[in-house]
């Protein structure tokens, strides 16, 4: 496993500390689960742009849709 040093001030390491407890973890889980889902929102983000660019905007009501499942 590696380790990382984050660099941040006094004030805004006793911050995050501070948080981490808040929420009954450490700040290692904290800073590692904060990274962790920046890039899922940056990937989500990037996912919505290709669905949007490849939509043909054709929608259908919830009867088609339980219509064609034959609900």
């Amino acid at each position: 496993m590696a380790t990382l040093t984050i660099r941040m001030s006094d004030g805004e390491a006793e911050v995050a500390k501070r948080f981490a407890a808040f929420e009954g973890k450490t700040f290692s889980e904290f800073a590692r689960e904060s990274i962790m889902e920046r890039i899922e929102d940056f990937l989500d983000v990037q996912e919505l742009e290709k669905a949007i660019a490849e939509d043909d905007g054709v929608r259908y009501t919830l009867d088609e849709v339980k219509s064609e499942l034959g609900l």
